[in-house]
């Protein structure tokens, strides 16, 4: 089964994925921080009987795998593809996640709150992400009841979380806008609309390959439609800065911006050692090379994100057999990239 970060409209656009997470608490169980041993076992096999022990088409596509008791490496890897978030990562009590087959939804036991569900599509799809989301929320919530309140909807260990419990995300590109130094006055923008910008996994993460997250930061007084709505207009004023951009700045200096791209492929094919974050610029420009439909940069049999996942620091060592030895590890990624750029 194909993943959704292999789908080529990830390749396409701006915009690379949507996303849409969930944060929910059973009623019977205090926060996760606060749970002991027992408890924190007894709330997982709860959620997961609710899912896994459905006699529905959907929950024979999940699996579940128990996070605390993974490799550091593993735990890494599975961030790095999205999967789990750093909280999870960094978690060593009683944890896990439900995973759908093609990894469009993975369901996080015992974060910062008991049930976080998390849906991603490629391109813009928020919302099928959200009608997903949805109809797992409601499968949950057939077998389990939540924390609610009538006055302040659902009830999050975090207050920022209450009400809808509702994140949506946007994964996007912005190479213009960042080498134009203009992050901060476009963060500064979407803010007023309740919104905000952070790095590559999320809050507290920084950006990789000019690659962001745009998400809403209002969860309370609005419904799930009126955030995504929102949230889209959000999205849609990111875009239009990144093009206006792209476009003076092609008008200006089309030679260098062209030759950059092609320096970007000359390493990719002929590097022997290359570091992550190297890495990730260089297939940030080749990415632009799409966008700017430059015809002999080569179409690669793997999406440009997909690449990406793969040549993060987790993900190449597990592949190449690699853990624990850094310089063989950015020989690793050096030989991966060959593999891929000179087929």
């Amino acid at each position: 089964m194909s993943k959704w970060y292999e789908d080529k409209v990830c390749d396409e656009d701006i915009v690379i994925s949507s996303r849409v997470r969930l944060a929910r608490n059973l009623k019977k169980y205090p926060f996760p921080d606060t749970m002991n041993g027992e408890q924190a076992k007894n709330m997982i096999e709860d959620v997961k009987k609710a899912i896994i022990n459905e006699r529905t088409p959907l929950s024979q596509e999940f699996e579940y795998a128990e996070v605390n008791s993974m490799p550091a490496i593993k735990k890494r890897q599975l961030m790095e593809k999205h999967i789990i978030s750093p909280v999870l990562v960094s978690k060593s009590e009683n944890c896990g996640v439900l995973i759908k087959k093609d990894e469009t939804v993975s369901i996080m036991l015992n974060e910062e709150d008991h049930i976080r569900i998390q849906t991603i599509f490629p391109g813009e799809n928020i919302d099928k992400a959200w009608d997903l989301a949805d109809k797992i929320d409601d499968l949950i919530e057939e077998s389990i009841e939540y924390a609610y309140s009538e006055k302040y909807g659902y009830i999050t260990a975090c207050p920022t979380n209450m009400g809808t419990g509702l994140r949506a995300s946007f994964m996007m590109h912005l190479p213009f806008i960042e080498r134009a130094g203009q992050m901060k006055n476009v963060l500064s923008a979407v803010s007023k609309f309740g919104a905000t910008i952070r790095g590559i996994y999320g809050e507290g993460s920084e950006a990789l390959g000019s690659i962001y997250q745009v998400s809403n930061q209002v969860t309370m007084g609005q419904s799930e439609q009126e955030i995504i709505k929102n949230l889209k207009n959000v999205v849609s004023f990111v875009k239009e800065q990144e093009k206006k951009i792209r476009e003076s700045c092609m008008a200006k200096e089309k030679a260098e911006i062209e030759d950059r791209i092609y320096r970007s492929l000359g390493t990719l094919q002929y590097a022997r050692k290359i570091s992550g974050a190297e890495a990730m610029k260089h297939l940030s420009n080749i990415r632009e090379g799409y966008i700017l439909n430059l015809t002999d940069i080569p179409k690669t049999s793997e999406t440009i994100y997909n690449i990406m996942i793969n040549v993060q620091p987790g993900n190449i060592q597990l592949s190449s057999g690699t853990v624990n030895d850094v310089n063989r590890r950015d020989e690793a990624r050096a030989e991966y990239l060959r593999r891929i750029f000179k087929s």
